[in-house]
């Protein structure tokens, strides 16, 4: 089994998980003409906004954006751990 590992890698290999990232944003890029440092501020951002109200794994989340002929989708997946449920300071600008 080790023998296999070496040659396939045991998918603990944090920088094939980084460039798969940023493979996926270079696809998405080029199917929606959306920049890849937008596409990651509306991520950064997204991230943002739900660690506030609730605990999420940031490891696994998945955004996507969809598109057919009239449309586009922003599609996201992502691995909810726990709802907070206390008063949350929300900024008001």
């Amino acid at each position: 089994m080790d023998f296999l590992k070496k040659i396939f890698g045991s998918g603990n290999d944090g920088s094939r998980e980084k460039a798969k990232d940023r493979l996926k944003i270079v696809l998405i890029h080029d199917r929606t003409d959306i920049s890849p440092q937008l596409l990651e501020s509306l991520r950064s951002e997204i991230v943002d906004v739900l660690t506030k109200y609730m605990e999420i794994d940031t490891s696994k989340i998945e955004i996507d954006l969809d598109h057919d002929e009239h449309e586009v989708a922003l599609v996201a997946n992502v691995p909810v751990l726990r709802i907070k449920r206390g008063k949350v300071d929300v900024d008001k600008n």
